[in-house]
């Protein structure tokens, strides 16, 4: 059963992720990614994650906001269900926590590497 939901769950998210690169015109859409769909057993509501620049978050909310009803429409349209979920937009804050971890994890090995450059001049005087 969790294969089929996965299957149902892939195909909502490149059904969305079509729909906002051909089907909606809206430029505040523009260079948002949908990284996840998750569509309820009885297929009444899908769950939406995007991700775009930090500082368009709510510009962007907003335009999935007024595009909702077009967005369902055109996904009843193009899925074969036997009715169009309800949709439900997310921000997916794990692709801004992975930055932040990296951006981390780089500062850290610098400061290593400086911390091993000052060590290996100090033992050689």
């Amino acid at each position: 059963m969790k294969e089929g939901n996965r299957k149902v769950d892939e195909q909502a998210r490149e059904v969305i992720s079509t729909i906002l690169l051909f089907d909606v015109s809206d430029p505040r859409l523009e260079m948002v990614t949908i990284t996840g769909c998750k569509v309820s057993y009885d297929r009444a509501y899908c769950d939406i994650y995007f991700t775009c620049e930090p500082d368009r978050y709510e510009e962007v909310e907003a335009a999935l906001a007024s595009a909702r009803g077009h967005i369902r429409s055109l996904m009843s349209k193009k899925l074969d269900w036997k009715q169009a979920p309800e949709l439900r937009f997310h921000l997916d804050e794990t692709v801004d926590a992975a930055e932040k971890l990296g951006r981390y994890l780089q500062t850290e090995r610098e400061r290593q590497a400086v911390a091993e450059d000052a060590t290996s001049e100090g033992g050689e005087l």
